[in-house]
């Protein structure tokens, strides 16, 4: 089965439609898909529900997709650093289900799994658990939470040999494996594909019965804050 294809373009042939559904993988600017990103812009598909962390930053990864109006949901937990999300949000344009971070993180790791939902703590006696089903357990309230499955999933990986095997650079894994895994096409921007058993086992972060479709690329990697300290003088 082939796997890896020329460009973004060719990977996302055939996988496109208006009204679907999508997990993308990243923090922030961290591991996130850009290629790809900017393959769906280029497509013009719209109406989409997408699932991660955040939105980008405006005119960046997915906020080149909110600046053309081609995102109808965002399942997010961060709304941060975007001002056309935030622009969007308030005036009733884009649809939002907030996320605790890392109740996010574990619907689409529970998706990806078969499991359908979850119960959790996280958000009992706020906004998130209105129209949730409450559960006591020994004497604590839980609040049950969806696994979610999405009809195509787009993730950053360092490394992949030719069968999707990946491997993602330090923290640049963050959403892009319980991302990976949730979606029922899984498509993979990395930087090197190397041959088939080149990877160490052990080494491999997510096996390639996942991956579906790869390309490699040249990635911008902006970098989304930086710190600076003034030196002290001696």
């Amino acid at each position: 089965m082939k796997k890896v294809y020329d460009n973004a373009e060719a990977a996302l042939d055939g996988v496109l439609k208006d009204g679907m559904s999508i997990a993308a993988g990243g923090f922030g600017l961290c591991g996130i898909p850009e290629l790809l990103i900017a393959a769906i812009h280029k497509s013009g598909v719209k109406d989409l529900t997408i699932a991660s962390n955040n939105c980008g930053v405006d005119g960046f990864g997915l906020g080149i997709l909110l600046d053309s109006k081609q995102i109808k949901k965002m399942q997010s937990s961060y709304v941060g650093e975007n001002a056309e999300f935030m622009r969007q949000y308030l005036s009733g344009e884009l649809e939002l289900e907030f996320n605790p971070q890392g109740t996010l993180a574990e619907r689409m790791r529970a998706g990806g799994a078969g499991i359908p939902g979850f119960y959790t703590k996280t958000g009992v006696g706020t906004v998130i658990a209105e129209g949730k089903e409450v559960k006591n357990f020994d004497g604590q309230d839980y609040i049950l939470e969806r696994g979610i499955v999405t009809d195509l999933a787009i993730v950053k990986a360092w490394k992949a040999d030719e069968t999707g095997n990946l491997v993602f650079r330090k923290t640049a894994r963050n959403f892009n494996v319980p991302a990976a895994t949730c979606g029922k096409i899984c498509v993979v921007e990395v930087e090197e594909i190397v041959p088939t058993g080149s990877l160490d086992p052990d080494h491999i972060h997510l096996p390639g019965i996942y991956v579906h479709r790869i390309i490699q690329g040249d990635h911008e990697k902006r970098i989304e804050q930086r710190t600076v300290r003034k030196r002290e003088e001696a």
